[in-house]
């Protein structure tokens, strides 16, 4: 099969519905040549349903990144989709939460923020590590932002954890650049998405970019930023890492 990922293997987190850059980054994947593996958290009959959606069946994995032994047997479980022999190439972090009480900065407590980044940026380190075992060449783990540049309206500690997460990303990369790992982010821009559901004052965020994207920015569209994903798994950018790649019409360049 042609494609930029022809003859890849790669692991999809977050996959939680179509509307997801997840979904789309796992579909696009399969378009382009790859075996796709992904992952569930909670009701996973949910995350198989939606599975089913995809241009070709994919198995679905257990995975809670606050549990280790969910981690601890994460390398096994693919090993058993993949066959003996058979190394992945490529892992999609795209988990993010936060309790209701990271979005107020002021009156958020240790144990909101604490969680918000405990799985929003600190599971990218335990999740590359939990597939190193499987990806003993090397390969491209790639994550999702929210630029963390800025103080954004309603985001608040969800925005300290983003910029956790780039700052994971980072020491990744250094870290594991002898390996072969590269370790980057796609910045996307505000999507009407089940996490979107989540964040208090959503639209007052995202109607920034309604005033602010020269190239303009589709709030129902996830698909652009799956393609930086996809993009970023590839072999096109094979001395790439650290690097954040924007995918939000422009709008982290623009000055006041």
């Amino acid at each position: 099969m042609s494609g930029i990922l022809a003859g890849k293997r790669i692991l999809v987190t977050g996959v939680l519905t179509e509307a997801s850059i997840a979904f789309h980054a796992a579909r696009l994947a399969q378009d382009e040549g790859a075996e796709v593996i992904l992952t569930g958290f909670g009701r996973l009959s949910l995350v198989e349903r939606i599975a089913k959606r995809l241009p070709k069946p994919a198995p679905v994995i257990e995975l809670d990144v606050q549990n280790q032994e969910h981690l601890d047997g994460l390398a096994g479980k693919v090993r058993e989709h993949l066959g003996e022999g058979v190394d992945l190439d490529g892992v999609v972090h795209s988990i993010a939460f936060g309790p209701q009480g990271a979005f107020n900065f002021l009156e958020g407590s240790w144990e909101d923020v604490s969680t918000a980044v405990h799985v929003s940026a600190y599971s990218l380190k335990a999740l590359t590590m939990a597939c190193l075992p499987v990806m003993p060449r090397g390969g491209s783990i790639v994550g999702l932002t929210f630029d963390a540049q800025f103080a954004w309206p309603k985001y608040d500690w969800m925005g300290v954890a983003k910029a956790a997460l780039e700052s994971t990303s980072r020491y990744l990369a250094r870290d594991l650049g002898e390996k072969n790992v590269r370790c980057n982010l796609v910045s996307a821009g505000p999507l009407k998405s089940m996490a979107a559901k989540s964040i208090p004052g959503f639209e007052d965020l995202a109607d920034v970019w309604n005033h602010r994207a020269p190239i303009g920015w589709d709030l129902s569209d996830p698909e652009p930023a799956g393609r930086g994903v996809v993009a970023l798994l590839s072999d096109w950018f094979p001395r790439t890492t650290g690097e954040i790649v924007h995918v939000d019409g422009g709008v982290h360049m623009m000055g006041a």
